[in-house]
């Protein structure tokens, strides 16, 4: 796997008791990765993604449980080499220290929540 060539991150929180349409808090740009930060706290944090097509996250591992959710479109997760196809609706847990990455086998949106409960090295 490749890892994303562009690709832009906001790490401001959403603002607080006012409704979002999360699928237009982020936009897709083209040949690139982009994030936004819902909520971060030193518990976890919570993060929508859009990929546009033919692009990647490298594989990585990570001390926590990762759920992923698929918000629109589809992608490609692969976890410990085993591949799953996720389509609109569907989500998976990546377990902590399990090595993982994603294809964007098309143009997808992912809500990431991460859970950091103590127990990870």
């Amino acid at each position: 796997m490749k890892k994303e060539e562009s690709g832009t991150s906001d790490t401001k929180e959403l603002e607080k008791s006012k409704a979002h349409i999360i699928l237009e808090i982020i936009e897709y740009i083209p040949n690139s990765v982009v994030s936004k930060t819902i909520i971060k706290k030193t518990t976890g944090n919570v993060t929508v993604s859009s990929f546009d097509a033919g692009e990647e996250l490298a594989e990585k591992t990570s001390p926590f449980d990762t759920f992923l959710q698929i918000i629109d479109g589809g992608a490609e997760v692969v976890i410990d080499d085993k591949k799953y196809e996720l389509v609109l609706g569907e989500g998976i847990i990546v377990p902590a220290h399990t090595k993982h990455g994603i294809n964007a086998t098309q143009q997808f949106k992912m809500i990431s929540t991460v859970i950091k409960s103590g127990y990870e090295d």
